[in-house]
């Protein structure tokens, strides 16, 4: 079947009734889109704030369980665990190539790019 006008069809579309939008929708939509506020923390805030929780309990709960030598004994082993960890040639060498091209990539590249002046000139 091939229609060559779509003319009685549009007449009958604009022909249909249509209900009044209500009288506040544009600020309703305003205000949970563009004015809506900013959230209160980033989200690796709040995984930084989690982490920093968790540590906090993880103490607490240490102290409640065994008094302070058990903490003390804790801390010792985390240290010397800590230590062993960075006393390896590999991983400090890792570490020292991750900081070299962190500072090399901030110097060297246009780590701003994204400031207002490059979004505005389109960058």
């Amino acid at each position: 079947m091939k229609y060559d006008s779509d003319d009685a069809l549009d007449r009958a579309l604009f022909a249909l009734p249509l209900e009044e939008p209500p009288a506040d929708l544009r600020a309703s939509i305003l205000s949970t889109t563009v004015y809506r506020p900013a959230p209160l923390f980033k989200p690796w805030e709040l995984v930084l704030l989690g982490a920093i929780v968790a540590v906090m309990v993880w103490l607490v709960v240490l102290i409640a369980m065994g008094g302070s030598t058990l903490f003390a004994a804790s801390l010792e082993k985390a240290g010397s665990t800590l230590v062993g960890l960075l006393s390896n040639v590999a991983t400090l060498a890792w570490i020292a190539a991750g900081g070299a091209t962190a500072i090399w990539l901030s110097i060297f590249t246009d780590f701003q790019s994204l400031s207002k002046d490059a979004v505005t000139r389109g960058r």
